[in-house]
C-alpha cells in the first residue's frame, strides 16, 4: 500500500497572535522548529521531539503540529499500532492509530487538539484507513485539569469526534479494566469489507469465531 500524504494548513486567530496548524510534516521540516518544554506527557521534551521526527519518516507516519511562530506547542501522530499491541496482530496495511496528541498547558483553551485532528482528515487519503485510538484514564491529566474521569472521557470523545472517531465495543482486557477506558475508531469510506471484518475480529479476539453472525 502506498501511503500518500497531502499537506494542509490552517490558522487559529487569538487576540494577539495567529497559531499555525500544519502537516503532515517530514523530519526535515520539523527540525526547523523548536519544541515547547511543556510537551512532556510521554517522555522528556527533547526525546519526544526526536520520536516525532522518527515517526514523520515512517512510510505511513503522519505528524501534524500547531506552532506559535517557530515553537511547536501541540501535535498529533498517526502511525501503525505498536507491534506488541493486539491491533497489529493481522498487520493490516489500512489500519493506523492516532497514537498521541498533546498540547502545551497554556494553549489548551484554543481547541488545538480537535483542530489538528480535523486538519488531518482534510487529506482525502485518510478515507483509505481504519483509524483507531485507545483511551485509558490513567494517561489523562486529571490533576492538571481538575476534571473527573467522566468529564475527561467526554472531552476526549468530543475531541476525537472532530475526526469522525466514535466509541466501538471491544473485549480488549486493558480497555475492559475500567468503564471510562474506550476504543474509538473511524472507518474510511474506501476501506474494503474484508478489512472491516478483520477489524471486527481484532476487537473481539476472545470471542469464538462461530459467534460472529
Amino acid at each position: 500500500m502506498k501511503h500518500r500524504k497531502t499537506y494542509h494548513s490552517a490558522t487559529i486567530e487569538t487576540d494577539d497572535k495567529a497559531l499555525i496548524l500544519e502537516g503532515p510534516l517530514s523530519s526535515d521540516q520539523l527540525a526547523k522548529y523548536n519544541f515547547h518544554e511543556g510537551l512532556k506527557a510521554f517522555r522528556p521534551p527533547k526525546k519526544q521531539f526526536e520520536a516525532l521526527k522518527q515517526i514523520a519518516d515512517f512510510e505511513e507516519g503522519r505528524i501534524l503540529v500547531a506552532r506559535d511562530g517557530d515553537m511547536i506547542v501541540g501535535y498529533v501522530t498517526y502511525l501503525y499500532p505498536d507491534p506488541l499491541e493486539r491491533w497489529s496482530k493481522f498487520q493490516m496495511k489500512d489500519l493506523i492509530e492516532l497514537g498521541a496528541i498533546e498540547v502545551a498547558a497554556e494553549y489548551r483553551s484554543l481547541k488545538i487538539g480537535s483542530n489538528l485532528i480535523r486538519l488531518a482528515m482534510m487529506d482525502e487519503f485518510m478515507e483509505n484507513y481504519i483509524i483507531i485510538t485507545t483511551e485509558y484514564y490513567w494517561h489523562w491529566d486529571l490533576k492538571g485539569t481538575g476534571l473527573s474521569v467522566w468529564e475527561y472521557r467526554y472531552v476526549m470523545e468530543k475531541m476525537m469526534g472532530a475526526g469522525g472517531l466514535k466509541p466501538f465495543p471491544t473485549d480488549d482486557p486493558e480497555i475492559a479494566s475500567h468503564p471510562a477506558n474506550c476504543l474509538l475508531a473511524y472507518i474510511g469510506e474506501n476501506v474494503p469489507e474484508e478489512s472491516v471484518k478483520q477489524f471486527e475480529e481484532l476487537r473481539f479476539l476472545g470471542r469464538n469465531r462461530q459467534d460472529w453472525f
